[in-house]
């Protein structure tokens, strides 16, 4: 059964839950993607210039659009939305459609993280309800923990801001852990002249310029270089640690004891409470749940519980839901301040 067939079914539903219908601009500012998203997003895009030379493009995400109109409308209370529409992105794959129909439900602006998490979790499992399908998996991840883990093993600094940035592209995340290893980023003939060039501008000015920056500037950026260059075996040491949580995959009952088992094992001060996910059961309805470490890595906005649900119909797998928090976009959209949200997309083109 094709879910748009339930669509008007599903918003009634998601409305009964005291989420309000608003509607979205279908074109946005260019700058609103590719400055949250990369130039790299750009060839993803339907994109043009309005007659003031300005460049818009069709909305290639329904969460980005519904954060800009929360921006733009300067509200300050908390707002629970639903919408549905197209989003539109070009694909280098012929058998996916250009054109994706989608209906959306977001909490923006509350601080109550975990009740809103399961909030939306129980409005995505209460959508499915009515759908004929055989099984389904409930995947739950969180990216907030995989930061905190950066942040409590020995590792410079360099590294943490690098593997923390690069967490989303998931190749390049691997290529960074082998280099890692082997702590090949840094030359040990290049950071013994770096000592000495260090060394002689301590004698020099602090106070003058060089590029735009005063030496002082320069000799402290110079100092935490230095210091930087680790054993080969320390890299190692953390590459194992990460490649090892990442691993980390099991039903959602168990996923509290196997990461306190993980952190205690590597001595790494972070404890995960029994509530801590939004949902605690490994089956509800047709759906296995489970937690995986490893998921989240789709969308670079996510900053907590992220989560898909797929189903079974016939043979086929099928993505229906994806959902989870992104407390920094709106944000990185111009807000001056943080606003949390949290919301959920189901998929209406099977």
């Amino acid at each position: 059964m094709k879910l748009k067939n339930s669509s008007d079914k599903i918003l009634k539903n998601i409305k009964s839950k005291g989420f309000k219908f608003i509607e979205l601009d279908s074109v946005i500012e260019t700058n609103h993607i590719v400055e949250r998203s990369g130039e790299n997003f750009r060839r993803f895009i339907f994109s043009f210039n309005d007659q003031n030379g300005n460049e818009l493009c069709l909305r290639p995400d329904l969460t980005i659009a519904s954060c800009i109109k929360y921006l733009n409308e300067k509200t300050k209370k908390v707002e629970k939305v639903v919408y549905n529409g197209e989003a539109f992105r070009k694909t280098f794959n012929q058998k996916d459609p250009i054109i994706k129909n989608q209906i959306g439900f977001e909490i923006i602006g509350s601080n109550k993280e975990k009740e809103d998490d399961k909030k939306i979790i129980e409005t995505s499992l209460k959508s499915l309800s009515k759908l004929n399908y055989r099984s389904g998996n409930l995947i739950l991840g969180n990216v907030e923990i995989f930061k905190l883990l950066l942040n409590k093993i020995d590792i410079p600094k360099r590294w943490r801001l690098r593997l923390q940035r690069h967490y989303w592209r998931e190749n390049y995340f691997n290529d960074l852990l082998k280099r890692l290893e082997t702590n090949s980023d840094v030359d040990p003939t290049i950071v013994e002249i770096d000592k000495k060039k260090y060394q002689k501008m301590l004698n020099q000015n602090q106070l003058r310029q060089i590029a735009g920056r005063s030496l002082n500037e320069i000799l402290t950026r110079f100092n935490t270089k230095i210091k930087d260059p680790r054993r080969a075996k320390e890299g190692r040491n953390v590459s194992k640690i990460i490649k090892e949580f990442l691993k980390i995959n099991c039903p959602i009952k168990q996923a509290p004891s196997k990461l306190n088992s993980f952190f205690k094992r590597y001595k790494i001060n972070i404890r995960v409470q029994n509530n801590y996910f939004p949902i605690t059961k490994n089956k509800f309805a047709k759906l296995n749940i489970r937690y995986s470490a490893s998921f989240g890595r789709q969308l670079e906005y996510y900053t907590g519980l992220v989560f898909k649900i797929d189903i079974k119909e016939k043979s086929k797998n099928i993505n229906v839901i994806n959902g989870g928090r992104y407390d920094n976009l709106i944000s990185d959209l111009g807000s001056t301040k943080k606003i949390p949200a949290v919301g959920a997309a189901l998929n209406l083109n099977y």
